[in-house]
C-alpha cells in the first residue's frame, strides 16, 4: 500500500547548487499536515529551471517510507 504527502517547494538556483555540488544530500520539507519528510535531493533535480525549483509536490511511499515516487502537481 502507497501513502502520499503533498507539499510546497521553493529552492532558488543558486541555493539547489549546494545539492548538486554535494554540500547536501537530501531535501527536508514541511508537508501539508505538519510532518516533517525529507528525501534525496536528486529526486528534484529534473524539476530545476532557471528559477529554481518552484510548485507544489506530491511524494508517494511505501509503508517502509521507501520513495516510490515524487511528482508535481497542479
Amino acid at each position: 500500500m502507497s501513502h502520499t504527502v503533498c507539499f510546497n517547494l521553493n529552492i532558488l538556483y543558486d541555493d539547489y547548487l549546494a545539492f548538486y555540488q554535494g554540500a547536501a544530500h537530501s531535501v527536508s520539507v514541511v508537508a501539508d499536515d505538519g510532518r516533517r519528510i525529507e528525501f534525496p535531493a536528486n529526486q528534484i533535480q529534473c524539476h530545476l529551471t532557471r528559477e529554481g525549483i518552484r510548485g507544489r509536490f506530491e511524494l508517494e511511499f511505501d509503508d517502509n517510507n521507501k520513495l516510490i515516487a515524487l511528482r508535481r502537481i497542479a
